[in-house]
């Protein structure tokens, strides 16, 4: 049976059957197998703040005919697409994720069929393809670590939710079949300590590296910062900037524009947990 995380307060709680859920800050001390082996059991709730120290990652699966198109999206995006590692097609494990299945080690997937979302699952084994290869790109969640040591609050995991995403105006360069926009994440900060964020997380270029805008939303084509279109919206106090970070989550937004005949990507703020440490994708 599945264990679905409900968005409450921080701590333990039970779901509507009575079995009790972790909740992240229970988790943080998790290593990235024993986080991957709770998912592949069952556990299903967003990953910001599990296995505190290592590296998360977005996913995106296309069959190879247009894995080409998808490599270059993002090379010709590295700001929201940034590549940190490919699986060979039909390839279900790798460095990143030693002694596991691609298949099954995230805690929730979304499968697409012509662009349209047609399916969540926990488990892609009934989708899987021979042909199918995996790109696993940098995520924000990374830093969060880093961010958190230097004393800045991360809303959506004081508040317990998943971390909000939208959809901007701002257009990705398109690359053979694949065209889209730019995605992003929101962290909002008290306006005294965004030049912290923003020196904080540029040393991260390859989990998206220093954010992408700062302030009004609308410059950037968001009218409702309480209506992401991913993840949950976050209570924003008074005297905090909103603050948008490139989003792994674009390649997905890219798929359900160009419309592929088929693609998974992890459910967003779902995430890979990586074998790979946070202090390897910083720079000096």
């Amino acid at each position: 049976m599945n264990q679905t995380w409900t968005a409450m307060a921080g701590q333990a709680r039970e779901d509507r059957s009575g079995v009790v859920l972790p909740g992240p800050r229970e988790l943080a001390g998790l290593t990235p197998a024993e986080a991957r082996a709770r998912f592949r059991a069952g556990l299903v709730l967003p990953t910001a703040g599990i296995s505190r120290g290592y590296a998360q990652a977005n996913l995106i699966i296309v069959p190879k005919a247009q894995a080409f198109d998808v490599l270059l999206f993002a090379q010709r995006n590295p700001k929201p697409c940034p590549i940190l590692g490919v699986l060979d097609a039909g390839q279900t494990t790798g460095p990143l994720l030693a002694g596991g299945d691609i298949r099954t080690d995230v805690p929730k997937y979304v499968v697409y069929e012509d662009g349209r979302p047609v399916a969540e699952s926990t488990d892609i084994t009934p989708y899987w393809r021979d042909d199918l290869v995996t790109f696993i790109v940098g995520c924000s969640f990374t830093f969060e670590t880093a961010l958190a040591d230097a004393g800045l609050p991360i809303a959506h995991i004081d508040q317990c939710v998943n971390v909000p995403m939208y959809r901007t105006s701002v257009r990705c360069e398109p690359a053979g079949s694949m065209s889209g926009p730019m995605v992003v994440s929101m962290r909002p900060f008290p306006a005294s300590q965004v030049a912290d964020a923003v020196r904080i997380t540029s040393r991260y270029p390859a989990v998206h590296g220093a954010p992408v805008h700062v302030g009004n939303p609308s410059e950037i084509g968001i009218r409702d910062l309480s209506r992401p279109d991913f993840g949950d919206a976050v209570d924003i106090p008074e005297g905090h900037l909103p603050v948008f970070w490139a989003c792994g989550v674009t390649p997905q937004a890219a798929v359900m524009e160009s419309r592929p005949p088929l693609a998974i990507g992890h459910a967003p703020g779902h995430m890979l947990i990586t074998d790979a440490r946070d202090s390897e994708y910083l720079i000096p």
